[in-house]
């Protein structure tokens, strides 16, 4: 190697050290400074709106003694106080950082529901992607999916959300269906569609593209026929079938209210909501 190399690499590793020492000595400087603030930045959504303000987390970290701004910053445990706050329901996440001008910023993210849940146990809630809960309260009321029915640790709520997913990417079937339902027992998954007089068995919620396009073919080909209330359920739960139960009592009361008018479909409107189908046949229908 030449002289002017070996210089170089000197020179390189030098200047390196000292960025390094730099940057911990300015560290060290404004980790030793006082807080003079905290501010709040709470990441709004239309799926968010009012679940959490500026001024509640404030309340909370004065609450918890986290909020503080008489201390040097070194001595503010950031990772506690994110920690607290992505514990409490109707926060998602939480970040908390030391600004060069002696503040702490707080930015939190709001809980973003993805669908809302009514259990066997008369419990209600929303959820998010994660599966984390928040409990429903007339404080806020969000346009979101609803799943129902009896639930374990294999039927989960969570374990339901690709078809809900599936259902609300798909025009047609978003206006069909009412909300999913997980069948006591069996643990079979049904779709509730709004029109009232039956179900959809699906079973697994698996291979949903070919189940639901075995639907659209009875219900283009059988229902306008034997009419929407003939059968009480469609199963396609068995590949390449569609097995379809006779109604042999009168329809029941739906297993959700809702409470405003203008969401009832009525059967009239049904062939406005169906979309084509390639398909020739369905396979079976069993009476």
């Amino acid at each position: 190697m030449s002289k002017n190399a070996v210089i170089r690499c000197v020179l390189s590793l030098i200047l390196i050290g000292y960025m390094v020492f730099a940057l911990i000595w300015a560290d060290s400087i404004a980790a030793g400074e006082i807080c003079t603030g905290i501010d709040v930045q709470v990441l709004q959504s239309p799926t968010s709106r009012n679940f959490v303000t500026p001024t509640e987390i404030g309340s909370l970290l004065k609450e918890w003694k986290l909020d503080r701004t008489d201390m040097p910053l070194r001595t503010i445990d950031t990772q506690r106080i994110e920690e607290s706050l992505e514990g409490i329901d109707n926060i998602e996440h939480a970040n908390v950082e030391r600004l060069a001008d002696k503040r702490l910023r707080l930015t939190v993210t709001p809980m973003q529901p993805v669908a809302r849940i009514f259990d066997d146990h008369g419990a209600s809630y929303y959820i998010n992607r994660q599966g984390k809960r928040l409990t429903a309260n007339a404080r806020f009321r969000l346009d979101v999916p609803v799943i129902t029915g009896s639930f374990d640790s294999v039927r989960t709520p969570v374990s339901l959300l690709p078809l809900i997913n599936r259902i609300s990417s798909d025009s047609a079937w978003n206006a069909i269906v009412s909300h999913v339902a997980v069948e006591r027992g069996s643990r079979d998954v049904l779709l509730v569609p709004m029109i009232r007089g039956h179900v959809i068995n699906l079973g697994e919620p698996d291979n949903i593209d070919d189940k639901l396009e075995r639907v659209m073919l009875m219900y283009h080909k059988v229902m306008p026929i034997k009419g929407w209330n003939y059968y009480d359920t469609i199963s396609v739960k068995w590949r390449g079938q569609v097995v379809a139960t006779r109604r042999v009592k009168s329809l029941p009361e739906p297993l959700i209210r809702f409470d405003t008018a203008d969401d009832e479909i009525y059967e009239e409107d049904v062939n406005s909501m169906l979309t084509s189908v390639d398909a020739d046949s369905v396979r079976t229908i069993s009476n």
